[in-house]
């Protein structure tokens, strides 16, 4: 069995009394294009910098590739990283980002590089500062592929570009991990960006997992069902509620299930993705929601 390129068991990361993230526990398998999704200030960014070795954890295990994240210059050769906003050195031009990336990484692919910049129609000379954000992105990406990594990680790289420009991101980020078979783990607020290039989801919010799976499997297994009023305890067996509603006359629920849903008396649709990632995200607010006491 081939092991996680992710592993995380019980993971939090702490600043005094505030919780950035709690009792994280997720396998990622390799080899595939992850989605990482959540509300701000759910616990992503923390996540990803644990998994790249920016920061430390307060309890709990994290292993990457097999080894301790950040642990020393070969284990950072394995992992690529985008952070937020796709930082660049303004003052400095293509071509010299292209240099430091080759003196930096002992894995580096200067034909690779100079090939994406070639195709993306970018002169070398030109200086950071003066490109565009969509271009200023793939900079980035392109710094971050030609170290060859075995795992390629983006923090919302997209979530300030035009819809084009995310486009032909995403496009590049799906040609290189199909040429290459890095295995990519993608944060993002865009349910349609990740339903697009994604093959596997994390669902992070108040700081813990919610769910984790394989893209096609959670949309086989999640469903809504539509019927006369009734009590979430007469639900049929096996079906876990994720969200619910009520008219006067109606119940509706989203459950999650591994065998068919086979009530007649309810109406059974299956989910979009973007359905099931809104269920689990109603589902913290609900959680957290506190109560409130009314006068009389």
């Amino acid at each position: 069995m081939t092991d996680p390129v992710l592993q995380a068991d019980g993971l939090t990361k702490r600043y005094g009394r505030r919780v950035a993230l709690a009792d994280c526990t997720v396998d990622v398998p390799p080899g595939r294009v992850v989605g990482l999704v959540g509300p701000n200030g759910a616990g992503k960014t923390t996540l990803l910098q644990l998994t790249v070795g920016m920061l430390t954890p307060t309890a709990g295990r994290i292993t990457v590739l097999g080894g301790r994240p950040g642990d020393g210059p070969g284990q950072l050769a394995k992992v690529g990283f985008v952070a937020q906003d796709a930082p660049t050195y303004a003052g400095l031009s293509i071509a010299d980002h292209l240099r430091f990336g080759a003196r930096t990484n002992p894995r580096w692919d200067q034909a690779l590089a100079d090939e994406r910049i070639a195709q993306l129609g970018l002169d070398p000379a030109q200086k950071a500062g003066r490109l565009s954000g969509g271009q200023r992105a793939q900079l980035a990406l392109t710094m971050a592929v030609a170290k060859r990594p075995e795992l390629l990680i983006l923090d919302e790289p997209v979530a300030s570009l035009d819809p084009i420009a995310r486009r032909e991101f995403l496009r590049g980020l799906m040609a290189h991990a199909a040429e290459h078979g890095s295995s990519v783990i993608l944060s993002s607020h865009l349910v349609s960006d990740l339903e697009r290039v994604c093959d596997y989801l994390i669902v992070l919010t108040a700081s813990r997992v919610r769910v984790a799976g394989d893209i096609e499997e959670l949309m086989g297994s999640h469903y809504r069902l539509t019927g006369a009023r009734r009590n979430a305890a007469d639900l049929p067996a096996g079906a876990e509620m994720i969200e619910h509603s009520f008219t006067e006359r109606q119940s509706t629920f989203i459950v999650r299930s591994v065998v068919p849903i086979e009530d007649t008396s309810l109406t059974v649709e299956q989910l979009t993705l973007e359905d099931v990632v809104l269920a689990y995200l109603s589902r913290s607010v609900e959680a957290h929601r506190p109560e409130l006491e009314i006068s009389r």
